[in-house]
């Protein structure tokens, strides 16, 4: 950021979604409920924009790793994931009392500071940029596009709730489904929900067929 001298983080509206004016505007207004929370473990969003024809959301920039990253190498020891799951809840807690779902949790959009210090990452994002489809599975912003070449879209799949991977209307409970994915995932070291497809691992899902290996 120039005019202020600080370094931040950029995201960028998908194409698909920007050239849509309705969803546009979902996300504009997503953008500026997310920018209105003021809570400690969770991303500040500073500005919403457009350069061009890109349209992008300004975030404060984060030293640290997801907690995918962390999870990739190891579990964490029961005080140290209590400690991380009494941070995100707080989050959650937050967002969901001024009225912020956020569709798509798990450990990718979770940063662990340097410091120790939890931020929970795009609250509202996944809701804004789809709309009223956001329960979808195939309309996920994260299970589109050259997501999948990443594995992006079976983690997503992963921490869908029954509600959403059968495409019915979800709230905020689809975010408690989530976080108890994630808590288990940080304890026992393996996702909760697993398959070697996206059908398989919502499959998993809808059965409530936890991975117990």
């Amino acid at each position: 950021d120039t005019r202020l001298g600080r370094k931040v983080a950029i995201k960028v509206l998908p194409e698909e979604y920007a050239s849509d004016p309705e969803r546009l505007a979902r996300f504009e207004q997503e953008a500026r409920a997310a920018a209105a929370l003021n809570h400690p473990h969770i991303a500040v969003v500073h500005d919403i924009g457009t350069e061009g024809d890109t349209h992008f959301m300004v975030q404060e920039y984060l030293e640290g790793q997801s907690l995918r990253e962390r999870l990739d190498k190891w579990a964490l020891p029961l005080d140290k994931a209590l400690d991380l799951a009494t941070e995100v809840g707080e989050a959650l807690i937050a967002a969901h009392k001024a009225g912020i779902i956020h569709r798509d949790l798990k450990p990718a959009n979770i940063k662990v500071r340097d410091d120790g210090t939890v931020k929970v990452l795009d609250f509202g994002l996944a809701k804004a940029l789809v709309g009223d489809a956001a329960s979808d599975p195939s309309e996920s912003p994260t299970l589109t596009t050259a997501a999948t070449a990443s594995g992006v879209l079976m983690g997503t799949a992963a921490y869908m709730s029954p509600e959403q991977a059968r495409g019915k209307p979800v709230d905020k409970r689809a975010d408690v489904w989530a976080f108890g994915a994630v808590v288990y995932e940080m304890l026992a070291g393996q996702r909760a929900f697993v398959g070697d497809t996206v059908s398989d691992t919502l499959a998993a899902v809808l059965r409530g067929d936890v991975n117990l290996d």
